[in-house]
Parts: structure tokens; sequence; C-alpha cells
């Protein structure tokens, strides 16, 4: 199944053509910029008086889409608290 888009053929060409004629160091930023944007946007969606261990948790199912694997949460222990 296609993916579904409101952008035409002819643009998406467009903007990948301007995007690929960046330097990789450009795109890099350019992809880490929206990376903290959106993890910015789930935290700032997830209740306030939780830990941040539990914080940490949610941001990862969110982005993932599924539950911390087995034994992350002694890694994630780590780094937190």
């Amino acid at each position: 199944m296609p993916p579904v888009t409101d952008t035409s053929p002819e643009v998406a060409a467009i903007v990948r053509d301007r995007i690929m004629n960046l330097s990789g160091a450009e795109r890099f930023v350019i992809g880490a910029r929206m990376f903290e944007s959106a993890r910015a946007i789930v935290l700032a969606s997830l209740p306030e008086d939780i830990s941040e261990r539990e914080r940490k948790r949610m941001l990862y199912e969110r982005f993932y889409g599924e539950p911390l694997p087995n034994g992350s949460s002694v890694i994630l222990s780590r780094y937190v608290e």
C-alpha cells in the first residue's frame, strides 16, 4: 500500500533535491533538531507528577510504540535518579 500524502510527486522531488544538496552535516543537524522537537512535544504531553524513570519509560514507548525490552529497566536505572 503506498503511503498517504498530500504532497504532489513534483513538490516532493523539489524538497528531496533541496535536502540532498545540503551537506551531510547540515542534514544531520536538521534531523537532530527534528528529533529534539518531537521529544519536547512528547515530554510536554506526559503527566507532570511522574518520576524521571517513568518519564523516560513513557518517552521510549511513545517513540517506539512498544514497551522497553526485558532488562532495559536495569540499564535505564543507571541514567536516572
